[in-house]
């Protein structure tokens, strides 16, 4: 009685029955307070929390994002990709609920273990290889009589549209997907066993005037080795780790900037012998090889960086800077 609406007729009857003792409220609440029997189905273990499944929802939004970015540019017409569901449901389940004759996609995903499926409408892939030709995009069914011209366009451009699901899985793993299989019917294609459980992503397409699903096929194979990562607690270190990084950067070049380093200016240089050095006296002067005409090096360390030519500020030496040098490790630049 608890899932019904009570009429105002049964309501007053209820009412009636509690204010002349026919039934006790007592009673009423003990059975209220009493275990509630939950039936678990064996054959459909859920082996994934909500947390995760939000995990792999918020990832497969950004994938959406992406899709609708390639097909657009690819098709030149209107398309609109979205997560429409995610589920976890026995692979054998997943195969009764899409259609007989379809477009199967098979990707391995290294450096994951197992394959994954994409399943996308015919209604949809049609409209896409359509447009692809150069048509307006027409939708229409005939699987079952692929042409290899049609398959390899098709395959073509699932195995690319498939090239930016890295990026969706870049805060989760690094992943490079890879074409394996192209199948029309699903009766042909065993992935895993009949009760595995699989993660299947539904996502709404529009292509054009065409609409159908693209659904995405995980097994939990697939995800065991990166399950811990899938919580939300994981993302948020990761969030809160690039935000600290971040801000060590800025602090290290903010320091950096406020860093003394030597400045020296070269007006020119000679050699001479050791005795020479020995009988230098105040007085004495000694010829440098550098022209007053000639540019000064300025050294930052002891690295030259610069030329510069020579002058007066306010009554003070200054050198005003007039090129850069390239490479700077070596004095005769």
């Amino acid at each position: 009685m608890s899932g019904d609406i009570l009429s105002q007729s049964e309501i007053d009857a209820l009412l009636s029955a509690l204010s002349t003792g026919e039934m006790d409220a007592d009673e009423l609440k003990k059975e209220e307070e009493t275990k509630k029997i939950k039936v678990y189905d064996f054959k459909r273990a859920l082996r994934f929390s909500k947390d995760q499944i939000r995990s792999l929802t918020r990832l497969h939004e950004n994938f959406a994002r992406l899709l609708t970015t390639y097909f657009s540019a690819q098709l030149r017409t209107y398309v609109q990709i979205s997560v429409a569901s995610v589920d976890q449901i026995p692979y054998e389940e997943f195969i009764r609920s899409i259609p007989n004759m379809t477009i199967l996609n098979v990707f391995e995903v290294p450096p994951l273990v197992g394959r994954i499926l994409m399943e996308v409408n015919p209604n949809v892939a049609y409209a896409m290889m359509d447009r692809m030709l150069g048509g307006q995009g027409t939708s229409m069914n005939k699987v079952e009589n692929l042409t290899e011209i049609e398959t390899k366009i098709m395959s073509n451009m699932f195995e690319r549209a498939i090239e930016y699901y890295p990026e969706a899985w870049a805060n989760i793993a690094e992943i490079s997907p890879l074409l394996t299989d192209f199948e029309v019917n699903p009766q042909f294609l065993q992935m895993v066993s009949p009760n595995e459980t699989v993660v299947v992503i539904s996502l709404n397409t529009t292509v054009g005037e065409a609409t159908g699903m693209i659904n995405i096929c995980i097994p939990h194979v697939v995800l065991e080795p990166i399950i811990p990562k899938l919580s939300v607690h994981y993302w948020m270190q990761t969030s809160e780790k690039k935000e600290r990084k971040a801000g060590e950067l800025e602090s290290l070049e903010t320091r950096i900037k406020k860093a003394n380093i030597p400045v020296v200016v070269e007006l020119g240089g000679s050699t001479i012998t050791i005795e020479d050095f020995l009988l230098l006296s105040a007085g004495d002067v000694i010829e440098l090889k550098q022209s007053i005409t000639d540019p000064l090096q300025v050294k930052i360390g002891e690295i030259p960086k610069f030329i510069a030519q020579p002058g007066k500020l306010n009554n003070k030496l200054a050198i005003q800077i007039l090129d850069s040098l390239k490479g700077g490790d070596n004095d005769d630049e």
